[in-house]
């Protein structure tokens, strides 16, 4: 792995395996797509905050707003990605969030 490379969570890797545990993409994009997912979270955590007070709503619906605006036309990210991006989000603020954002590695037969 290159130095200035960043390793790739379990919880990322998922997102790009195959029922049988192989990547679907090569290593170095999934390191790519990483990068930018984890950028973006970090980038996200003040625009949160800012919209949990100003708004005045629960955190969950702070991660499902920021959720559906990953999910959008034009969004940098996939909707996988846009998930794992609200996830990171929510553990980087100690916020919980719905079980339903929880990433599963795939199953067979999926």
């Amino acid at each position: 792995m290159d130095d200035n490379q960043l390793e790739v969570p379990t919880s990322f890797s998922h997102l790009y395996a195959t029922p049988s545990g192989r990547l679907s993409i090569a290593r170095a994009e999934l390191h790519d797509r990483y990068e930018l997912c984890e950028d973006l979270s970090q980038m996200l955590t003040e625009k949160a905050s800012e919209m949990l007070h100003r708004l005045g709503v629960a955190e969950s619906d702070v991660v499902e707003r920021i959720q559906r605006g990953l999910e959008g036309e034009g969004s940098p990210v996939t909707p996988p990605e846009a998930r794992w991006v609200v996830c990171r989000l929510a553990e980087l603020l100690g916020w919980e969030f719905p079980a339903e954002l929880s990433i599963e590695p795939p199953s067979e037969g999926q």
